[in-house]
């Protein structure tokens, strides 16, 4: 019995023909570069019955979705700090309630999403929820809020990671724009071949610098309590005071230390 089709599909059930990778495999030159660069990009091309093998263990869960967040905790602090210098370095001891503010706002968040999560057990983001809630306008709204936290804490993170770097290798300190691009490019790049391959990647990073800030911490608080802690000498520059530690200058310090909530909701 003849079956011209034997070449390009085998039969997985009863009546049910499954394409072999010859059926989509390119014929021409032009196609088979253009094919070769697609799955340079974003990898192999999966089934249906594979999508749903694309899952994260909670580990790379954990610092694939919590990446955002954690890179902003970096430079939040330093935003407080920055904007406080300008009623003086008196005005400091104002960071840790500011941040306690802060993390105030992180629980009703995190509570906020852990709600979201019961009313939407298959998956609903921010566009979705506003949607069947509120209407179609405030879901756009949500989605370009997104968008707009996507790009800004894609680049401002960056910024901040190179400018982290550039102390410790001087040479990289006339290269910093094209070390950021190239950043943001191999970002871009590991995150078009999928959510494995990403949370893969980006895993290790992650767990490095929580073992780094947590040991940070402990090894403040142990100088602390052991009274070896340092103290800065020398200094003799004047600080010129800009502006008076009024409310508007403590709301811009709350506003800049919240970009250590990145409202990372998935559309």
């Amino acid at each position: 019995m003849a079956r011209p089709h034997s070449e390009y599909f085998r039969y997985r059930n009863a009546g049910v023909l499954t394409a072999k990778a010859a059926a989509t495999a390119p014929t021409g030159t032009f196609e088979r570069l253009s094919t070769s660069l697609r799955r340079f990009v974003f990898g192999r091309p999966l089934a249906t019955e594979q999508e749903i093998e694309e899952r994260l263990p909670k580990w790379k869960a954990l610092s694939t979705f919590s990446s955002d967040n954690l890179s902003s905790v970096a430079y939040a602090t330093e935003l407080i700090m920055f904007t406080l210098l300008a009623a003086g370095t008196a005005a400091f001891w104002l960071v840790l309630p500011i941040s306690g503010l802060i993390v105030t706002l992180f629980v009703i968040i995190v509570i906020s999403y852990r709600q979201t999560i019961r009313a939407y057990p298959s998956g609903g983001g921010s566009y979705i929820v506003a949607r069947e809630n509120l209407g179609t306008g405030p879901a756009l709204l949500a989605a370009a809020a997104l968008l707009t936290d996507y790009v800004l804490t894609v680049s401002v993170s960056v910024a901040a990671g190179v400018l982290a770097i550039t102390p410790a290798f001087p040479d990289l300190d006339a290269v910093r724009v094209p070390l950021g691009v190239v950043s943001i490019l191999f970002v871009m790049l590991i995150n078009l071949r999928g959510i494995r391959e990403s949370g893969t990647v980006f895993a290790a990073p992650t767990y490095v610098f929580l073992v780094a800030t947590l040991g940070l911490i402990a090894l403040g608080i142990a100088r602390t309590v052991l009274g070896d802690s340092s103290h800065v000498t020398g200094v003799t520059r004047a600080l010129v005071v800009t502006e008076p530690l009024g409310v508007l200058l403590l709301m811009r310090a709350l506003a800049d230390g919240c970009s250590a909530i990145p409202f990372r909701r998935d559309l």
